[in-house]
């Protein structure tokens, strides 16, 4: 008998990562579709996973993410390719930078501190967030010798480089932003690989900022983003309409060209009866085959439904943990908040022992996000440094938000409207050894022709690394 000359692809979640991998495959297949099969399952009824957007009165609420980072071509790629390329908008030049609270008040992040490292000189010097000798201790990090390179903490890094004060009041919040992840167990070779590159080059992050500022002007280059604080603002871009418009594009896209299965929960991917070739045991008990899977799931879901494949890299996928959280997005008219809000928001070190991890002015990086009079909220809360906060229910949720915003930020009245987004199990936590993890998993999917893994899980959590690993997968997928 001959081999089917059509090669029939599944890919199991209608997240970012899934619809991009989907979207991949069509761009692939567009010499010879006739020759592919593709089918995405989603277990809700909605395809789009955490990312969305909603209209809320004159407010425009993204649900998840709000911009993505323009220097990864995974999400100005896809953007281009989908013809978006003119909806992007930068964010707002006017306020871009953070403030962290410090002694119960806001105070603005050091121009030129990006995350982990200063790249100016005077602002630290004369910023209030840092003692004297913490100061001190910051510029003597020129002197400090480089590691071994072993995989270390984000917090036993920062402590080593630039001292204890520098992380708990600078880095901790800001990276905490991101990750919602312990910095004590938190992977820098993981998150941060770009600092240790610097280091292992120039034996100082400080040495290897001035060496980068003389590059940019030798070569009168664009400058780096040195002047906003906090992450580099002015590398970021989010789409007119919201995050929604990405998904829009993407769905009328893949639904063209795949079959989707919404409402359908894959129970296991197992190994086909004939040779090559993988079979998925739906909820309903019924298999159907396929010549090569995407898995676009988190990591534990993706470990459930590959037991009985391989259960080595079940273990080593269930292995990765997760943390949950949730947004309380709040409108709020600007007249009712004593604080200028003069920043892309605000980030809390946990010594400041609050109840919420950060909040983003959106409408500040976007103004069209809410009326001219009016400012949107985004506040998080939970993550795995407040794990009981995402266990409240919404309306003490909200009551808990609105007292702490109160409180910051002078805001009074009722808000004009509040919305609670959760997020449950979502957030990988790239723990230190977390790369020898993602080599062993990525060794075992290998060893399975046609199986490739999607998502957030292994390389990257933002959505450029989402779309780009739905992509590889994709490539992965046809080539068998």
């Amino acid at each position: 008998m001959e081999p089917d000359p059509i090669r029939r692809i599944a890919i199991i979640g209608g997240g970012l990562s899934g619809l991009s991998a989907a979207h991949r495959l069509i761009e692939l297949s567009r010499g010879d579709p006739a020759s592919t099969a593709i089918t995405l399952f989603e277990a809700s009824p909605r395809l789009g996973g955490i990312v969305g957007t909603q209209q809320v009165g004159d407010y425009l609420v993204d649900t998840g993410a709000d911009s993505f980072l323009t220097n990864k071509p995974g999400a100005v790629g896809l953007c281009r390719r989908l013809g978006l390329e003119h909806r992007l908008v930068a964010t707002d030049a006017r306020y871009r930078g953070a403030h962290v609270l410090f002694e119960g008040r806001p105070v603005r992040v050091p121009d030129g501190f990006q995350l982990i490292s200063p790249s100016a000189a005077w602002p630290m010097l004369t910023t209030p967030l840092l003692t004297p000798w913490g100061k001190l201790r910051m510029f003597l990090e020129w002197f400090v010798p480089p590691g071994n390179f072993a995989d270390e903490s984000l917090a036993d890094f920062v402590r080593r480089r630039f001292g204890r004060e520098a992380l708990d009041k600078l880095v901790q919040p800001l990276v905490g932003g991101i990750y919602t992840s312990d910095p004590e167990k938190l992977s820098v070779a993981a998150t941060m690989p770009r600092f240790l590159e610097m280091e292992r080059q120039f034996g100082s992050l400080l040495r290897a900022s001035l060496k980068q500022r003389s590059v940019d002007r030798q070569n009168s280059a664009e400058p780096s983003d040195t002047t906003s604080s906090g992450a580099r603002y002015g590398l970021f871009a989010g789409l007119a309409e919201g995050m929604e418009e990405l998904l829009v594009a993407l769905r009328t896209t893949v639904v063209a060209g795949c079959q989707i299965r919404t409402s359908t929960r894959i129970q296991a991917v197992q190994r086909a009866s004939r040779p090559i070739g993988y079979k998925l045991v739906l909820s309903d008990g019924m298999p159907e085959e396929f010549d090569a899977v995407i898995v676009a799931t988190t990591a534990h879901q993706a470990a459930r439904l590959l037991q009985d494949l391989d259960s080595d890299l079940a273990t080593d996928l269930a292995g990765i943990e997760y943390a949950s959280s949730a947004i309380v997005v709040t409108g709020h008219k600007l007249a009712n908040v004593r604080h200028p809000l003069d920043s892309f928001g605000l980030v809390v070190p946990h010594c400041e022992r609050r109840r919420i991890l950060a909040t983003s002015f959106s409408s500040r990086k976007f103004p069209v996000r809410a009326p001219a009079d009016s400012v949107l909220m985004r506040t998080f809360v939970g993550g795995a440094m407040q794990p009981e906060m995402f266990d409240l229910d919404d309306e003490t949720l909200c009551r808990v938000v609105m007292q702490e915003l109160g409180e910051i930020f002078g805001v009074q009245g009722d808000a004009e409207f509040s919305l609670v987004v959760r997020y449950p199990r979502a957030m990988p936590q790239y723990h230190v050894g977390h790369l020898d993890r993602v080599g062993r998993i990525e060794s075992r999917t290998a060893t399975h022709a046609g199986l490739a893994l999607a998502g957030n899980a292994l390389r990257g959590v933002g959505v450029p690394d989402a779309i780009s690993s739905g992509e590889a997968a994709a490539a992965v997928a046809m080539q068998g």
